[in-house]
């Protein structure tokens, strides 16, 4: 069963104020004793806040309905009403905070502990001890607390990734990000294995890091619905860099170019921001002496396009190094860009 949950959709509403106190004191020569009634507690707010131990909105779907507590109410001999607490929603890193109703995002939380306030708490009444004038020294009125706010969200999960792989499925994906990470994804040898992208630290240049996200289930129309590809199109646009994996493989019978002009249509169609994202390309399963022929007509496609290409075996590990060597290169170069 999956448990990779991405999407989900739920109610907030912050908590009411309490109202505010009528009361008089009862002391000699003071009008009616006069007024002490206290102000109401304002209600709690609701927040989300990000967890970076959680890795699905799975408990949203069993969960959907979340409540800040009112304030209490205003009492006697000027006691205000206690406030309410804060009401925290966690979720994962790289979550998407929509109003499911305008479709406006309200925040998109990236950092461990970050928060976001989604629905203000309801203001405290004010009690009769507020409302004293020069003309009416006893009034005998109160404030009701005002009304929390109510939201139906929707939380969109983005992985936070450097690095997308891309590529049909049984080019090799999964098998890549296991002998480059230490990320252990299921393997087999039939379409749709990965049910769930998988996240990898790669290690390079003297101790420096990058994190590698394999997504999975894209084939042509999945930007459309096809396959899994729209449920993880939207994985790979906080990446900075793609790797485009190419099957070589007789056995598959598939055609390396041809992939690789319909995923880069599929990735338009999705979002034209995402078909302009750098991509490195890796012509997959050399080591197979039916695939180094292959290789000649591929490479030529691609010099004639002047881009370069890196050649690689997942299974042996042949190209592997110059591959990582060159994802780190270029991020370097983006980040100090970026700079």
């Amino acid at each position: 069963m999956v448990k990779f949950i991405d999407e989900a959709k739920i109610y907030v509403k912050s908590g009411d104020g309490g109202r505010g106190c009528v009361s008089f004191r009862r002391e000699k020569y003071v009008p009616r004793g006069g007024p002490n009634g206290g102000d109401g507690g304002e209600g709690g707010d609701v927040v989300m806040i990000a967890r970076e131990n959680m890795t699905s909105l799975l408990d949203h779907r069993y969960q959907q309905h979340y409540r800040a507590k009112r304030g209490e109410h205003g009492k006697g001999k000027n006691q205000h009403g206690k406030n309410a607490a804060t009401l925290f929603v966690p979720v994962p890193l790289g979550t998407v905070v929509k109003d499911a109703d305008t479709g406006e995002v309200l925040g998109d939380l990236t950092e461990d502990e970050e928060t976001l306030l989604v629905a203000r708490g309801g203001r405290g009444g004010k009690g009769n001890a507020r409302f004293v004038t020069s003309v009416n020294q006893a009034p005998k009125i109160a404030e009701p607390g005002g009304e929390g706010e109510e939201k139906t969200l929707l939380l969109e999960l983005k992985l936070l990734a450097d690095v997308g792989i891309i590529g049909f499925p049984n080019a090799g994906k999964s098998t890549l990000i296991s002998r480059i990470s230490a990320a252990r994804p299921k393997i087999a040898d039939y379409p749709f294995t990965t049910l769930v992208p998988n996240l990898g630290v790669v290690s390079y240049d003297d101790h420096r890091t990058f994190v590698v996200a394999d997504i999975p289930g894209l084939i042509e129309g999945a930007h459309e619905g096809a396959g899994l590809g729209i449920q993880f199109l939207r994985h790979i646009e906080r990446t900075k860099l793609l790797v485009h994996v190419l099957d070589m493989s007789p056995i598959t019978e598939r055609e390396p170019i041809e992939d690789y002009e319909t995923m880069n249509r599929e990735l338009e169609a999705y979002s034209e921001e995402l078909s302009k994202k750098p991509q490195i390309v890796a012509p997959n399963k050399i080591d197979i002496t039916e695939s180094r022929e292959k290789l000649k007509e591929v490479k030529k496609y691609f010099d004639e396009k002047k881009i370069k290409i890196f050649p690689i075996s997942s299974a042996t590990g042949e190209g592997l190094k110059e591959l990582v060597r060159e994802i780190g290169k270029t991020l370097d170069k983006m980040r100090t860009k970026e700079d």
